[in-house]
């Protein structure tokens, strides 16, 4: 938890009415973010991130723009606690800040890699899925990484060129509170909140039940047809009209007080009334069924997808062709916040087996093709057709078997499908779930009997309890047997907006065993030039698991995720999420900064695997092992050379590095990172503590700079790079990683860091010259790895002797 002692320090709680609540846990599904517009003695807009229990905060002196082009200061200020999320009011004269605080903006904020080590580096990445601020942001620290004196962190806040970027006066065009519609005057004269949106004029129209599309196995060709991405969430149908939007799921059930979040970009779209059909899945990277279930329960967040229109201001348009119905849907849409809340669902371009192809190779469910001319019809029917890519499906619970084992009430869920007009048997499943949840017992309970609910009974060993098929899990699975049962099933929720007659066994697709690991989507296509598959980088990673588990094994892991492949977001991730297989462990441990530490690690192939089924790409790891997490068993200098650079000055360095801590009593290795530089690596006896390593490395690094500073730098700034030599000792500090070796690098081309010798470096012209099939042909001996050194004070005067030498 972060430290607010800072944020107390500062005020008075007898004398200002904002919150002084402390640091807590996570708020939801996915983080918080809020923007205040502030009006104190300088007109500012404070941006606020949840992290780690409370708001990381910058006060940005002209406010957010949506154009890249522009760089807005953004001063880093105390973190403040999670209760300031929504505060809106008066700080009163004679109080830090005194003014007025308007709620600008308020939603979650996605990280796109670790937070932590954005904040030390000086470079945060993030995507924002506000009501008014949305896409993705860089925030970016000025002069690099922060000196542990400095009293003002100054960083800049610039927009990504993404479809949310535009030439738009977002400060000016939102001039209200997004939480009571007040400006900022109306907030000081203590006015009475305003209407948020305009009163709809007609009647809600009832809810229709929706059109239903058939299981095809391959999109249908033609241009009469249009294909949209299948989504994986709610199907729901939004009725506007008089007192505000409703939300129907499938069903018909009135679920808006679940999808509350969705209210006000709903409630602002320009009709007076409009039945609108479409789905509701997780937002802020909470996009699978399973996230949409925690998010329902956690109040968000949600995006709504758009695709038909029904009614428009007393207007029946199902009698209307699609394509009709659809311009009808965008004009009504013209004018929400792009990639927002609600968004209109595109339609896929080209060919429709290439768009299967892609989105099957994206981790995507599949397309929904619709025939141009046809009306809304309501149930299942032709001229709505879906194409699934993934293997997973839902299953009525049937019973639980009852688990022997300490602390655990459910050992498996046993499940079934109806076909043809039959409850059939589908096996179980027993992981995945809260196998103590007091809720899914509870339901479970609700619902027991005494007999079986299945035509043919199963032989099951150990104690059953029967339900009525009431409840519907979703579940993913490897493939159903020539028996009719499921294979490594794994639990992803409960849904409600299905009945057991709904459940059936469709679009199935087959997972690759490697290394006792389900590979799901083996053919998704990660690296276009040369096309490399996720099944492919498996079995590269299967090959090599005992090379790169020679150096990774039991240390601090971090993992470079791309699921989406190269061509999608990255994210850069230290501990085990929701969904993760088992085989990839997390442990706790204490570093040498004192602080409780929870973080992935490999042990073993599986594990290996079970990252790369998450859509793992490159391994990082920390300096230590785990079993003396304050003792490093190696020291790595990372040299980074400016872009106008060749290696050939990148290659030079690190022999005059090796040279000077061979003059030091430290002999070395060198790997090429797969990228543009070179690491040179000394194995350590376990004897010094990281703060005397780094402080080491960093002597290393700064002496040279000293004496040759055309050459090297060791600061990490752009700037001060140009036409040198970044010397990245930092890769040493508590909690820093680097590339492993044998790890693939997430660029394009596909290289590998490899572990070489030093007179084969030599000979070497590119950083980035191995690919997995070299790599295939790699072992430890070809880099003659020395024995560990150790570092004392003896190592830095002689190290100091050598330099004076250069």
């Amino acid at each position: 938890m972060r430290d607010l002692t800072r944020y107390r320090a500062m005020r008075d709680f007898g004398r200002t009415s904002e919150p002084a609540a402390g640091a807590g846990g996570p708020t939801g599904a996915a983080l918080r973010y809020a923007m205040q517009k502030h009006d104190a003695s300088r007109l500012h807009w404070d941006l606020r991130l949840e992290h780690d229990g409370a708001l990381l905060s910058w006060a940005v002196t002209r406010g957010p723009s949506l154009d890249p082009a522009d760089k807005r200061l953004a001063v880093r200020t105390e973190d403040h606690p999670l209760d300031y999320l929504r505060y809106e009011g008066i700080i009163a004269k004679g109080n830090y800040g005194a003014g007025t605080v308007m709620l600008w903006d308020i939603g979650w904020w996605q990280p796109l890699h670790d937070v932590d080590e954005g904040l030390d580096q000086g470079h945060l990445h993030f995507a924002l899925h506000g009501e008014r601020a949305t896409g993705g942001w860089s925030l970016i620290r000025m002069k690099g990484k922060k000196p542990a004196d400095a009293k003002r962190e100054n960083w800049l806040l610039v927009k990504e060129n993404d479809t949310a970027a535009r030439a738009c006066a977002l400060v000016e065009t939102y001039r209200t509170s997004v939480a009571t519609g007040r400006t900022i005057a109306q907030i000081a004269d203590k006015a009475r909140d305003q209407p948020m949106w305009p009163a709809r004029r007609k009647t809600r129209p009832r809810f229709t039940p929706p059109q239903l599309a058939e299981p095809r196995a391959a999109p249908p060709e033609g241009e009469d047809w249009w294909h949209e991405v299948k989504l994986d969430g709610y199907r729901t149908q939004v009725a506007l009209g008089k007192g505000g939007a409703r939300i129907h799921t499938r069903g018909g059930h009135d679920w808006t007080d679940r999808f509350a979040p969705l209210l006000p970009p709903l409630n602002r779209l320009p009709a007076d009334s409009a039945l609108i059909d479409g789905e509701i899945v997780g937002g802020a990277g909470q996009d699978r069924f399973g996230d949409i279930s925690v998010a329902i329960k956690q109040g968000g967040p949600f995006v709504f997808y758009a695709f038909d229109l029904l009614e428009l201001d007393g207007r029946d348009l199902r009698a209307a062709p699609l394509h009709d119905r659809r311009a009808a849907l965008e004009d009504l849409l013209a004018q929400v916040v792009p990639r927002g809340a609600v968004q209109l669902s595109p339609v896929v371009e080209g060919d429709p087996a290439e768009a299967f192809r892609q989105v099957t190779e994206a981790g995507g469910e599949g397309l929904v093709s619709k025939l141009r001319s046809a009306p809304y019809r309501s149930g299942r029917s032709s001229a709505w057709v879906k194409t699934k890519a993934d293997r997973r499906g839902a299953f009525a619970i049937v019973g639980w078997q009852h688990s022997t084992a300490r602390g655990r009430t459910i050992a498996s869920l046993l499940l079934a499908s109806h076909d043809n007009g039959t409850l059939t048997y589908r096996g179980k499943v027993g992981s995945g779930f809260d196998p103590d949840g007091e809720d899914l017992l509870a339901r479970l309970t609700a619902l027991a009997r005494k007999d079986c609910p299945l035509a043919s009974p199963p032989r099951l060993d150990g104690r059953v309890t029967w339900v009525t098929p009431g409840l519907i899990a979703e579940v993913r699975f490897a493939e159903i047997t020539r028996s009719g049962h499921l294979r490594h099933a794994r639990f992803v929720a409960l849904r409600e907006d299905k009945a057991p007659p709904e459940v059936t066994l469709d679009g199935m697709q087959d997972r690759l065993p490697v290394a006792g690991i389900g590979i799901s989507h083996p053919d998704r296509r990660v690296y276009t030039d040369p096309p490399v598959t996720k099944g492919e980088i498996a079995r590269y990673y299967e090959a090599v698991a005992d090379r790169l588990l020679a150096e990774a094994r039991n240390r601090p892991l971090s993992l470079l995720r791309l699921p989406d492949g190269l061509s999608g977001q990255s994210f850069f991730q230290k501990n085990r999420g929701k969904g993760f297989p088992d085989a990839l462990q997390e442990t706790e441990f204490t570093d040498a900064g004192g602080a409780t530490q929870s973080r992935m690690y490999l042990a073993n192939a599986g594990s290996l695997l079970a990252a790369v089924q998450m859509g793992t790409v490159e391994l990082h790891i920390e300096g230590v092992r785990l079993d003396r997490p304050a003792r490093p068993d190696r020291m790595i200098l990372d040299l980074d050379p400016d872009e106008g650079l060749g290696f050939a000055a990148v290659r030079d360095a690190a022999f005059l590095i090796r040279d000077l801590l061979a003059a030091a009593g430290l002999p070395s290795w060198a790997m090429v990172t797969g990228g543009k530089g070179v690491h040179v690596v000394a194995p350590l006896r376990r004897v010094a503590e990281t703060a005397s390593v780094t402080l080491f490395a960093r002597l290393v690094a700064s002496m040279l700079a000293e004496a040759q500073p055309e050459r090297f730098t060791q600061r990490m700034a752009k700037a001060d790079r140009s036409g040198r030599i970044f010397i990245d000792w930092l890769r040493n500090e508590v909690g820093a990683t680097a590339v492993a070796p044998f790890s693939l690098r997430a660029r394009p081309g596909a290289a590998v860091a490899i572990p070489v010798g030093w007179d084969e470096l030599g000979l070497l012209d590119r950083a980035d010259g191995f690919s997995m099939a070299d790599a295939l042909g790699r072992d430890w001996a070809m880099a003659g790895v020395p024995k560990p050194g150790t570092i004392s004070s003896a190592t830095a005067k002689r190290l100091s002797r050598a330099l004076r030498d250069i």
